[in-house]
C-alpha cells in the first residue's frame, strides 16, 4: 500500500528527530491482514495500522501513533488517504468539500466528537490537547482497546443554504479482527509508547522471591 510507505517515512524522520532509531517493516515486506498491524523490530512500537472493514470515502489505513510533543508523547489517530486529498465521499468533486468540517467517532454506541486536522499527507483525529498538540484522551483510548466496532463518521461536504449538516461518509473498524488472543494489545502496546514505559520493565521492577 502507498500509505504504508508514507508511514514508514514519517516514522523514521521522527525516529531521527527524538534519537529513537528502529528497523521498521517496509511496505512490500507486509501482507495485508485483518486486524492491526503493528510496528515490527522495537520493544516499543510507536505505531499500528489497520483497514477499514468498509467505507465510502477515500480512506486508506487508520494509524494509532504516538507523536512527539515537546517533551513528551501524544497519541493521535492518523488518516492516510488513497490519494493526494481532499478527504471526501466517494464519487464526490474535491471542490465540494466543507470549509468547516466535522467528525465523530462511535465505538459500541460511545460516541465521541473529535477534532479533525489536515496535515500534508494525513489526517488527525483527535479529542483533547496537550499543550497546543492534539491526541486522544485516556477515554477514547480505553474505548478503542477494548472496543468491538468503530465508527469514523464525517461530515465533509458543503450543504446548500437552509440544507441541515449531516454525516456523508463512514468508515467501519473492526477492532476484533485478528487472532482472539491478540485483541487490543497492539493498542496497548502503542499506549506504552507514550508513557516510555517498556513492557519488560515491569519484570525487572518485580523484586524475587
Amino acid at each position: 500500500m502507498q500509505a504504508l510507505r508514507r508511514i514508514v517515512r514519517t516514522a523514521l524522520v521522527a525516529g531521527i528527530v527524538t534519537g529513537l532509531w528502529f528497523t521498521p517493516v517496509l511496505a512490500g515486506d507486509v501482507a495485508p491482514q485483518a486486524g492491526w498491524t503493528l510496528e515490527q523490530g522495537v520493544d516499543l512500537p510507536s505505531y499500528a495500522l489497520i483497514e477499514p472493514r468498509s467505507r465510502n470515502l477515500n480512506l486508506d489505513v487508520v494509524v494509532l501513533a504516538c507523536e512527539p510533543a515537546d517533551d513528551r508523547r501524544v497519541l493521535q489517530l492518523q488518516l492516510y488517504l488513497t490519494n493526494d486529498g481532499p478527504l471526501m465521499p466517494d464519487g464526490v468533486a474535491a471542490g465540494r468539500a466543507k470549509h468547516n468540517p466535522r467528525a465523530e467517532i462511535v465505538i459500541d454506541e460511545h460516541v465521541f466528537p473529535v477534532g479533525l486536522l489536515f496535515a500534508e499527507d494525513h489526517v488527525v483525529m483527535s479529542d483533547e490537547t496537550r499543550e497546543m498538540f492534539p491526541r486522544l484522551s485516556e477515554r477514547l483510548l480505553d474505548a478503542i482497546e477494548q472496543g468491538t466496532t468503530m465508527r469514523l463518521r464525517f461530515d465533509l461536504v458543503g450543504k446548500s443554504v437552509g440544507q441541515p449538516a449531516a454525516f456523508d461518509a463512514e468508515a467501519v473498524v473492526d477492532l476484533h479482527a485478528g487472532p482472539a488472543d491478540a485483541r487490543g494489545k497492539a493498542v496497548a502496546a502503542v499506549r506504552r509508547c507514550a508513557t516510555g514505559v517498556p513492557p519488560q520493565s515491569v519484570a525487572l521492577a518485580t523484586p524475587r522471591r
